[in-house]
């Protein structure tokens, strides 16, 4: 349960930058409905990939071990590590809020180029390579099994279709509420990021320091 707690957040990192602003925009567009849930089949499809790749590396490398038994292990130094540089990323983009060129096609986008969106953009976005590795080493490394990644997972589907519920919840009203969304994280989603990084780093290093 413990570790439930401590990946769940990480689901924000993941969602936070261009693929929420893109889940927005595609939420705006000519087929928003049919868009936006073949976006969030790609990128469910692609974290659901980069977390099992890197639970089962990790497996094989035989670096799991329970901190409650035998101290810290290697993979909870490189997590620290890996964290860091996540923080440290985040921080460096925090000032790019001009979206990419490619994001004016969304408007007249098609379920196949969402679908290929949500994948190449969850599974290549360095971000969320980072977070991907790090959820599946910590649950390998903690000696916990992949189902627990599940909970992750579902509520990375739910941030990045929460465009798409408001949609359907709002009607007409989420084309005030969405566009405002947009700008809303485009400006601060790396604050959040940041708060979430910090608390899962705490965590590892408390795991470290006890150990």
């Amino acid at each position: 349960m413990s570790d439930l707690l401590k990946i769940l957040p990480l689901a924000i990192v993941m969602v936070a930058g261009p693929q929420i602003i893109s889940a927005i925009m595609l939420a705006t567009s000519g087929q928003a409905r049919k868009n936006s849930i073949a976006y969030v089949s790609g990128a469910m499809l692609a974290a659901t990939i980069g977390t099992a790749l890197a639970f089962t590396i990790t497996e094989l490398l035989n670096t799991s071990s329970s901190s409650s038994e035998s101290g810290p292990t290697t993979i909870d130094y490189v997590l620290v590590g890996l964290l860091l540089i996540l923080a440290f990323r985040v921080y460096l983009k925090r000032d790019v809020t001009e979206p990419p060129k490619w994001m004016a096609k969304l408007q007249t986008a098609e379920p196949k180029f969402a679908f290929r969106l949500g994948l190449t953009l969850f599974l290549l976005m360095p971000t969320d390579i980072i977070t991907m590795v790090t959820v599946g080493s910590y649950l390998s490394a903690h000696d916990s099994a992949f189902r627990h990644a599940v909970p992750f997972l579902l509520l990375t589907a739910l941030l990045v279709g929460s465009p798409l519920l408001i949609l359907l919840l709002l009607g007409k009203r989420a084309d005030v509420m969405l566009p405002k969304m947009r700008d809303w994280m485009s400006t601060n989603a790396w604050v959040v990021s940041e708060i979430v990084i910090a608390f899962f780093l705490v965590m590892e290093l408390n795991t470290i320091l006890s150990g």
